[in-house]
């Protein structure tokens, strides 16, 4: 699934193709409390046609109210304009409140009419290919450039320009292509991962079907090497097959991939630790970095609900939030244990 920036963009480069009058809206500024991050598009046609999200709903009815064609189809004054306008949102205290913004929320957009769809037209593959590309804006002109980019930087705006990086952020690489790694890839991929997913097992991949996921059969601890992971890069082992998890775990654990998961029980997670140290040469420190069994405990069982743990595991430790034991699959299985225990054990002594 693709992810939402993207789909906001090839949405506008269809209607800009057309000729169809449209904006592309940014948030560049939030102070206080705001629905949508800085960062978050949006576009509008003229027809009220609206794709993306700045806010809860009520800025963008208002943005509608502002540019939609007149029911007689009477062109309005912005459909041959060009530039960049700046709009401030939810200044004074009632206004807050009509665009239904948080207790003290402010925001910042900043609109560009109808946006040259040539360059529209240049952007949308480089993304579709998953590249990282770099979009600036002149803010006085409303000139667009594209440059390729090797980092995911964030927005930033100054007096003169808007610069936003579009394409895939983060990378996932997917160890076993079994039931679960297709969900996972799935939720990955509409959260703006770039997938690969690796299984030598043609058993196995014969009948993959994630559309925007990569495939490859080569082995696992080769797909890590050949993957180069940075800091953008996390590694989810979920063949059960040590002979393919353990190798490529080996090769994860000693990069700089800001997560390393592999699913399994407590048992499994356990025996692994000891079979890595002894056999694999790993360290205590090394293995510590190992997350597992797997996600966060939400008492899944199926495996889609075992992947909607796995991603919101991921994206917290992306988005560095802080996981309490209680969250953890491990902490909170042994506290079921334990009490557990101690209900039969008072039942024994009753």
């Amino acid at each position: 699934m693709e992810s939402i920036d993207f789909i906001v963009l090839k949405t506008l480069a269809g209607w800009r193709a057309l000729g169809r009058p449209a904006l592309l809206v940014t948030v560049v500024r939030t102070w206080g409390s705001s629905p949508r991050p800085v960062g978050s598009i949006m576009a509008l046609c003229a027809d009220g046609s609206v794709i993306g999200s700045v806010s809860g709903g009520c800025i963008e009815d208002d943005l509608i109210a502002r540019h939609r064609s007149s029911p007689t189809g009477q062109e309005s004054s912005w459909h041959a304009r060009t530039g960049v306008e700046i709009l401030k949102y939810g200044i004074h205290a009632d206004e807050a409140h009509r665009f239904g913004l948080p207790c003290g929320g402010t925001l910042e957009l900043v609109l560009e009419y109808n946006p040259d769809p040539i360059l529209l037209d240049r952007l949308v593959p480089q993304l579709e290919a998953g590249r990282l590309v770099r979009r600036t804006v002149n803010l006085e002109d409303g000139c667009v450039t594209l440059t390729e980019s090797d980092s995911p930087d964030g927005l930033a705006m100054d007096m003169r320009t808007l610069s936003t990086t579009f394409g895939p952020s983060f990378r996932m690489l997917l160890i076993g292509a079994g039931q679960l790694a297709e969900y996972l890839a799935t939720m990955a991929l509409f959260s703006g991962f770039t997938v690969t997913v690796c299984d030598p097992r043609a058993e196995y991949t014969r009948s993959w079907a994630v559309a925007g996921a990569s495939l490859t059969h080569e082995m696992p601890d080769d797909a890590v090497i050949a993957c180069r992971p940075d800091q953008r890069t996390c590694i989810v082992a979920l063949s059960h097959d040590p002979k393919l998890d353990d190798m490529a775990l080996m090769e994860a654990l000693n990069s700089d991939a800001f997560y390393v998961g592999a699913i399994g029980s407590r048992r499994n997670q356990d025996a692994r630790h000891a079979r890595m140290i002894e056999y694999l040469d790993m360290t205590e420190a090394a293995m510590s970095r190992l997350r597992g069994p797997v996600g966060l405990f939400i008492g899944s069982k199926t495996p889609a609900e075992i992947a909607v743990s796995i991603m919101a595991e991921i994206i917290a430790v992306k988005n560095g939030v802080p996981l309490t034991k209680d969250l953890d699959v491990r902490s909170a299985k042994d506290q079921i244990q334990l009490e557990r225990s101690s209900a039969v054990c008072g039942l024994t002594h009753s």
